[in-house]
């Protein structure tokens, strides 16, 4: 049997789990706080690649963007130690014309609630590097995970 670290549960809406390895924490046994930021954008990532169907810089590369991040934030409820175990979920909260929001909303299977962020992307022009319009399938692909509402 081969155990993974990371794992997609849902599709819709997105949800990644993932356990902490014991490499992500302090000597006290306690998760960095920097690894958090390393969970979201893991879970961006995979997010991502469902977004893109497997192929997701393919894809944005075809309808001539790149989607750098503009923004993050993110909010810390609770700890984590080796191997707990917790669940992403994400969800697109804001498209505006250029750039959009995707929160995370991390807890694990009680319902504790670990983190919550925030991860703006912004479309920009692969040619001139400047930001433009989010292209029509790209914002349908996005309002596909905007109907999902985290709690």
């Amino acid at each position: 049997m081969i155990d993974t670290y990371e794992s997609v549960v849902s599709r819709a809406p997105f949800v990644l789990r993932r356990r902490v390895r014991w490499a992500d924490c302090d000597p006290a046994g306690v998760v960095y706080t920097g690894k958090f930021s390393e969970y979201m954008l893991g879970a961006i990532n995979f997010f991502f690649a469902d977004l893109g169907a497997g192929a997701y810089m393919h894809w944005i590369k075809s309808l001539g963007v790149d989607t750098p991040c503009k923004g993050m934030s993110l909010e810390f409820h609770g700890a984590l130690w080796p191997e707990d175990e917790f669940e992403m979920r994400c969800e697109v909260t804001d498209i505006r014309h250029r750039s959009y929001d995707i929160a995370v909303e991390a807890a694990q299977a009680d319902g504790r609630r670990i983190f919550r962020g925030t991860f703006s992307p912004i479309c920009i022009s692969r040619d001139v590097r400047k930001g433009v319009e989010i292209p029509p399938s790209y914002r349908l692909a996005l309002e596909r995970h905007s109907a999902i509402r985290l709690n």
